[in-house]
């Protein structure tokens, strides 16, 4: 899966968030940027940290971008323009449970975040940071991933306005989504990007098509109309 030799980095030092931290490295640029709701926090508890170290281990410069301000596009250029692709989650919980409870009121803790402060991460994380991924550095391809993306990679049932919604990525016009352990899923979208070549059919993406007929032996569900 090595894209090429690993960069030779302290183990002890983290992945970049702040252009000082890329020069420290010796980078002008970063192959992909990843952008979560929660707080970074170089632990495999943390799914972005983990899928980080993961690319990085593959050869990838991998900067993060923890809990950006989506009323400030300056936050999403913080890194510059990634080559490769933006990877977003909404962090390790669904971005509208980190934020309202069952009886819809706003949350006072969020325990992914700095001193576990509430209001960190934006409702409907996945499509906002999109939005303003796109809005900072226009051409660059969107990934999804995460429990959020996950599980709304389907027409779903949204108990916090009571009615089903459209895929998550028709409604955040990301690229694809890599659900479930998408390690491997990551490594081939990465792969392919470094070589020019599409995305297209991977084992364990999400992907809009025109026909069902586009991937042999796919299985069709029924419309969101349905």
């Amino acid at each position: 899966w090595r894209a090429q030799p690993a960069t030779a980095v302290r183990p002890e030092m983290p992945l970049p968030m702040t252009r000082k931290e890329m020069d420290r490295r010796g980078w002008d640029a970063c192959d992909i940027v990843l952008i979560t709701g929660d707080a970074y926090v170089d632990h495999p508890s943390f799914g972005t940290a983990l899928v980080g170290r993961w690319l990085e281990y593959l050869g990838y410069r991998v900067g993060i971008i923890a809990q950006p301000d989506p009323l400030s596009i300056a936050t999403f250029r913080e890194l510059g323009k990634p080559r490769l692709f933006w990877g977003i989650t909404a962090g390790n919980l669904d971005s509208e449970l980190a934020n309202l409870t069952v009886m819809r009121k706003l949350r006072r803790d969020d325990p992914y975040s700095p001193g576990g402060r509430a209001g960190r991460r934006p409702r409907n994380a996945s499509i906002v940071y999109t939005a303003c991924a796109r809005h900072a550095f226009k051409g660059v391809p969107v990934v999804l991933g995460g429990v959020e993306a996950s599980l709304r990679r389907f027409a779903y049932y949204d108990y916090w306005t009571d009615r089903v919604r459209r895929s998550l990525l028709m409604d955040s016009k990301a690229d694809i989504i890599v659900y479930a352990m998408a390690e491997r899923a990551l490594a081939e979208l990465a792969r392919r990007a470094q070589a020019g070549h599409p995305w297209h059919g991977i084992r364990g993406t999400a992907e809009l098509l025109n026909t069902s007929t586009d991937i042999p032996a796919a299985k069709e569900l029924p419309s969101y109309e349905t």
